[in-house]
């Protein structure tokens, strides 16, 4: 009896001694514990999205990639899975699992090891959010505490919440959302049960046992999860035996690119960067851009056919590589399970498959794939008519037999024919950009920059600085007709010598043809894209007028060298600079300023930034007037509105003020430039485009000593393109190679898609021009029995004489006329 008694109160005073100790513990932690309430403010760090101006996802941007999830939008099914893995009391306990954290510490008491563990979700939570991952006793008190407080403050289906949305779960996913994108592909949502028990099983051991890095460990976990599934008669046993059946068929997915703009999402990265700094990456922003996805997908696919055609005309430049050891002796097996395992370091790019020659015979080549599958590269059809490169200017002969063509050990490029058969391709060493804009307020509508993001993340279309050559003169003719020069003004095209120490001595310019013509309209010799004429045109009317004329059209003429070169578009610019000065010929005579990103919104939906471009002011009277801007500098700029600009507009139900583009070319010298440039498709160097069928579209080509650079810019009235081609060692294209050749190609298929059902839509001839007969030999006014006469567009102020014109305007006298002509 008095031994029961002294238990009994030795038990108590335990009992009091365990709590005075307790009571002490929280007494000294709990003014250090976090304020809970802060969860409900919790910031997930949520990956920026970019997306085309349809909702295509062209980019994902962030370290780890997170998906948040409201508690309604979790599955049930996954629910139960995760509660019978973690946590089957989570919704009666508060916070604190005592049975639980008694059989863990049993556990530990017999095995030595860590067993079942006692933490419920709550205490999960508590940890992510707020504490170390340390193992000491005041972290696990601090732990329990927090919990504790947090079940007070915050319902379960809050605290499910931020666990499902927190906990990390390997290769940079952090929950479950993420994770399901991450291995399946698919929103969490449409997994089946045997999926949602595998990821339920990740947390355990995220960075070893997931089902990417761990399938076999992370198969068992699952497995057991099932069973506890099944025990706490979440499902049934039919779904246990089918779930517990069922292979791992994890795979590794990135983000759900639908759409591939990669140069585009970049770019939008880099402008959200310079916006945001690093918070861009976290805050879960959506950000919106003007790119037009099924016209994007056409873009891919022009510079991708483009080059391809552009380099089988130059021939086949041997293997990727060539593995095979040189010193092997000849009787020893190859290593072609090796060669298997290297290349599956070789993606397939621009749907080229990565393969290794094996075995060679009269027949053709023996191939091998990254998935051990084994084919054949016959002779016939797919060998025998390769020829290989020489020079960009010759290829050699076709080859006498697949042993003189290829070697055993090469690593090569493979495509299927439209007959099945493997056929010999190689990845163009040239390069491509395309950049198409809307001229009415500079949206970007598509951009590549080079012909593949995986080949090169280099994006030519806003980074390549090259010389535009031909593509530059509409705008020095521009700059003569602004000072009085007509379309009809005669220069002779003839030979002409310069020194010039700025160009490094005696120059002489040629035509591409290397011929000369004798005296030649000004409409005839861009149709013809004549340099002689343009170099003297330059000469005529003077460098620092034509530099400052540029300038008024937005071109920065910074870098401008001073000299007659000029004429030739020897300065760099980059495609999009190029399609941004188009712009102006396009839509007559305004500038507009490029732009991508159209609004940006915050991870709850909210616009954050909104696009307020300059646009041309099309059959409105502002055209001319203050409202465009001029005055106060705010032309052509993508004004951002501020967030409570927006909300204020929303709640007066108002549109933003409209910023009218500025009108920097007359628009009579617009429209006779633009009368010129659909001749050069008619009759002059861009006769291919005639293929597309229409009246309404005009263009230049351009092609630069080498030929370096091949261009095409063209636009109709909706829709403006430049097109580039060239190598980025600055290495020549060839000889027959030029814009037209190069270039125009691509401008032709894409703009084939682009304008197709789009109606035609001629330009109306402005106030002050008049359509006069001309001698077409002279440029002077025709008399009305001259049946050879053509008829041409001038200013009204600047209306020919019947007499020839000079340069400036005035009668010819025969000392400057044996000048021009010499």
């Amino acid at each position: 009896m008095n031994f029961l008694r002294w238990c009994l109160r030795l038990a108590v005073l335990g009992a009091l001694g365990t709590a005075w100790v307790l009571a002490g513990v929280y007494l000294y932690l709990s003014p250090n514990l976090p304020n809970v309430e802060t969860l409900r403010d919790v910031r997930l760090q949520t990956p920026m999205r970019v997306y085309s101006a349809d909702g295509a996802l062209i980019g994902q941007f962030g370290e780890q990639k997170r998906n948040p999830l409201a508690y309604d939008e979790i599955p049930q099914q996954f629910v139960n899975a995760l509660l019978s893995a973690e946590d089957d009391g989570f919704f009666e306990h508060r916070g604190i699992d005592i049975g639980g954290l008694l059989r863990a510490v049993s556990e530990l008491l017999i095995t030595g090891e860590k067993g079942s563990g006692g933490s419920t979700l709550t205490m999960q939570v508590a940890r992510n959010y707020f504490l170390s991952l340390e193992r000491t006793f005041f972290r696990k008190f601090n732990e329990i505490l927090l919990a504790i407080e947090i079940e007070r403050r915050l319902s379960k289906q809050e605290i499910f919440e931020l666990y499902v949305n927190r906990i990390f779960l390997g290769h940079r996913a952090y929950g479950f959302e993420a994770a399901s994108q991450v291995y399946y592909g698919k929103s969490i949502g449409e997994l089946t049960l045997a999926q949602h028990a595998m990821l339920a099983g990740v947390p355990k051991s995220p960075s070893t046992k997931n089902p990417l890095s761990g399938p076999e460990d992370a198969r068992a976990r699952r497995n057991w999860i099932l069973g506890r599934m099944l025990a706490l008669e979440y499902i049934d046993d039919d779904a246990y035996q089918q779930a517990i059946a069922t292979p791992v068929t994890a795979t590794r997915h990135g983000a759900a690119i639908s759409l591939d703009a990669r140069y585009a999402a970049e770019m939008a990265r880099r402008q959200m960067l310079q916006r945001y700094g690093l918070k861009a990456y976290t805050e879960g922003y959506s950000v919106y851009t003007t790119i037009n996805g099924p016209l994007q997908e056409v873009a891919n696919e022009s510079i991708v056919a483009g080059l391809r055609t552009y380099d089988a005309r130059h021939g086949y430049r041997g293997p990727e590589a060539n593995w095979l050891d040189p010193e092997r002796a000849p009787e020893l097996a190859l290593p072609l399970d090796d060669w298997i395992l290297r290349l599956s370091d070789l993606p397939s790019l621009l749907g080229l498959e990565a393969a290794i020659v094996f075995a060679l015979d009269d027949g053709g080549a023996q191939i091998a794939f990254a998935n051990g599958q084994r084919d054949k590269l016959p002779w016939e059809g797919a060998l025998e008519k390769v020829r290989p490169y020489v020079t960009e200017n010759r290829r050699g002969n076709t080859f006498a037999s697949a042993t003189d063509l290829l070697k055993v050990g090469d690593v090569i490029r493979v495509e299927r024919t439209q007959e099945g058969l493997w056929s010999l391709a190689q990845i163009p060493d040239a390069q491509a950009a395309l950049v198409s804009l809307d001229p009415m307020d500079g949206a970007i509508i598509s951009l590549v920059g080079g012909i593949g993001y995986d080949v090169s993340k280099f994006n030519r279309a806003t980074q390549a600085q090259r010389q535009p050559g031909s593509n530059f003169k509409p705008f020095l003719y521009a700059a003569a007709l602004s000072v009085g020069r007509t379309a009809a003004t005669v220069v002779n095209d003839a030979p002409i010598v310069i020194e010039d120490r700025s160009l490094e001595g005696v120059w002489r310019p040629e035509n591409d043809s290397g011929k000369f013509f004798g005296p030649t309209r000004l409409r005839w010799a861009l149709t013809k894209s004549r340099n002689l004429v343009s170099i003297r045109l330059l000469q005529d009317i003077g460098i620092e007028t034509f530099i400052d004329y540029a300038t008024q059209l937005g071109f920065d003429t910074g870098a401008f060298a001073a000299d007659l070169s000029l004429a030739l578009g020897t300065h760099a610019m980059t495609p999009l600079d190029v399609a941004t000065a188009y712009a102006i010929l396009a839509n007559g005579g305004y500038r507009v300023e490029p732009y991508l990103i159209t609004r940006i919104d915050n991870l709850v939906g909210q616009t954050v930034f909104a696009a307020s471009p300059a646009v041309v002011c099309d059959n409105c009277e502002a055209a001319d007037g203050q409202a465009r801007g001029v005055e106060d500098g705010t032309a052509g700029e993508a004004d951002e509105l501020s967030m409570e600009q927006i909300l204020s507009q929303g709640e007066k139900n108002a549109e933003p003020a409209t910023i009218y583009a500025e009108r920097v070319m007359d628009e009579r010298i617009n429209f006779i430039i633009d009368s010129i440039l659909k001749d050069v498709i008619k009759r002059g160097t861009g006769r291919k485009a005639l293929a597309l069928g229409r009246e309404d579209i005009a263009g230049k080509t351009g092609t630069t000593n080498g030929p370096m650079d091949a261009w095409f810019s063209g636009y109709s009235s909706s829709l403006v393109t430049s097109t580039w081609v060239g190598f980025d060692e600055y290495t020549p294209l060839g000889n027959r190679e030029f814009g037209g050749t190069a270039a125009l190609p691509i401008w032709i298929e894409f703009m084939r898609v682009a304008l197709e059902g789009k109606p035609e839509r001629a330009k109306n001839q402005p106030e002050g021009i008049s359509y006069v007969r001309i001698d077409p030999e002279t440029g002077a006014m025709a008399p009305s029995s001259q049946r050879s006469a053509i008829f041409e567009f001038f200013r009204n102020e600047n209306l020919p004489r019947s007499n020839p014109e000079n340069f400036d305007g005035n009668s010819k006298d025969t000392e400057n006329l044996i000048q021009d002509i010499f």
